[in-house]
C-alpha cells in the first residue's frame, strides 16, 4: 500500500514522512507506541466491544500502576460529536505523561481537532529535556485509523 493511501499520515515537525522512518528517532518511535498501543480500559469505561485490551506486561508492572499505550481505541466506534475530540486529546495527553514523570520531556502537549464530517487530526508536542524546541508529530487522520482497526 502506497504511504498517501495508509490512513496514519505522520507529519513530523512539518514534513510528512514514512512510518518506516518515523521509526528511527527513538522520540518519535516513544509517541508512535505510547499513542497506538492500546492501553486496557479503565473498569468505568464504554468499551467498544466486550475486550478490555491491554498489554499483559503492565500486570506486571516494576513500577505500581505503570501502564503502556492509550485508551484512543475506545473511540473506534464513537460518532465524532463536539466531545470527541477533547476525549482523543485527554487519551492523548495521558498516554504521553511517562514521558514527563520519567524525565525524557520537559512537558508534552496535544491537540485533537475535528476536520470535516469524518476526520480527526491529532497532534502532539514533546519539549525534550533541556532542549528548547519540541518534537511535533501530527497525525493527519488519526479518526481512519482508529476506526479501521
Amino acid at each position: 500500500m502506497p504511504f498517501n493511501d495508509q490512513p496514519l499520515s505522520v507529519i513530523i515537525n512539518g514534513q510528512v514522512v514514512s512510518l518506516d522512518m518515523a521509526s528511527r528517532e527513538p522520540l518519535v518511535r516513544a509517541v508512535l507506541i505510547s499513542l497506538f498501543t492500546w492501553r486496557r480500559a479503565r473498569p468505568d469505561d464504554v468499551l467498544p466491544g466486550t475486550e478490555r485490551m491491554g498489554w499483559w506486561g503492565d500486570t506486571y508492572a516494576t513500577v505500581r500502576n505503570d501502564r503502556i499505550g492509550s485508551r484512543l481505541w475506545l473511540l473506534s466506534r464513537a460518532k465524532i460529536l463536539n466531545d470527541t475530540p477533547a476525549k482523543a486529546k485527554e487519551y492523548a495527553l495521558e498516554a504521553l505523561q511517562w514521558l514527563v514523570d520519567d524525565g525524557v520531556a520537559s512537558r508534552v502537549d496535544a491537540q485533537a481537532e475535528r476536520q470535516g464530517l469524518s476526520t480527526i487530526a491529532l497532534a502532539t508536542q514533546v519539549y525534550k529535556t533541556g532542549g528548547s524546541n519540541p518534537i511535533n508529530v501530527r497525525f493527519a487522520n488519526v479518526w481512519d485509523f482508529l476506526t479501521n482497526v
